[in-house]
């Protein structure tokens, strides 16, 4: 590489928390990130509740639920790319067509929005069969007792339930958080951080200054400064967890 690496002090630093594409990342991650969260422990609890009843084809129902977490993330990219929110040729084109409506490109109008939803229909499984494992333990007697007292299931649900659920949802988070923070592949795959840089995490920024731009400096203090923010939010996540497990 021309010219020759060489020692610039700080200057990599500074020009990488004045560049204001440096933030929009971070924003972007954060978006992700907790977009993803949320869709994962909402629906995540619903599916689960609804599996641990008793019904025929449970167990094909479950199967179902699950599989789309080992579906790898270039393969779930293209399904939701091509065969889905495809304006021209995928299924949700055709629907919005036979509702009379005009179909959207998803990944041009809505792309942050778009591979939240990819990633969601990957991660919400996982956070599904963590929870669903953590009702299998739950104490029926307790909400037998609960009740033959006169709860109603809304109340059963706010006072036993979910409380024995927070445990297993701080480990969804954390596991989440983690995996996230380094998304790429669906990125890469549907959007190249674009349009503009609207779905440009940090992580895809550091590919992005590294391999298309060939800024390695900058790539490496970004790569650093990734380094550094995903050990603070571990910090907080185990200690979250462990106050959690210890309760």
């Amino acid at each position: 590489m021309e010219p020759p690496a060489a020692y610039n002090g700080g200057l990599n630093y500074t020009y990488l928390f004045t560049d204001s594409s440096t933030w929009t990342a971070i924003w972007n991650s954060v978006v992700l990130v907790a977009g993803v969260l949320a869709a994962s422990i909402v629906f995540g609890t619903i599916i689960a509740l609804l599996l641990n009843n008793d019904f025929p084809g449970r167990n094909i129902a479950r199967l179902m639920a699950i599989a789309p977490f080992f579906v790898m993330s270039p393969v779930a990219a293209l399904i939701w790319k091509n065969l889905l929110l495809d304006p021209v040729s995928g299924l949700a084109g055709w629907l919005m067509t036979l509702a009379g409506l005009k179909p959207i490109a998803w990944f041009s109008v809505y792309p942050m929005l778009s591979i939240v939803v990819i990633y969601s229909w990957r991660w919400i499984p996982f956070a599904t069969l963590i929870l669903l494992t953590a009702l299998q333990s739950l104490d029926t007697d307790q909400l037998e007792a609960a009740r033959m007292d006169g709860a109603k299931g809304f109340a059963r649900l706010r006072y036993i339930v979910l409380p024995h659920l927070g445990r297993p949802i701080s480990i969804v988070v954390m596991l989440e958080s983690i995996f996230m923070l380094s998304a790429f592949a669906v990125i890469y795959t549907t959007t190249n951080g674009g349009p503009g840089d609207a779905t440009t995490t940090l992580t895809y920024m550091i590919f992005i200054r590294a391999l298309n731009d060939f800024s390695i400096g900058s790539a490496s203090a970004a790569g650093v400064f990734a380094i550094v923010l995903a050990n603070i939010l571990a910090f907080f996540l185990i200690r979250a967890v462990s106050r959690t497990l210890q309760a």
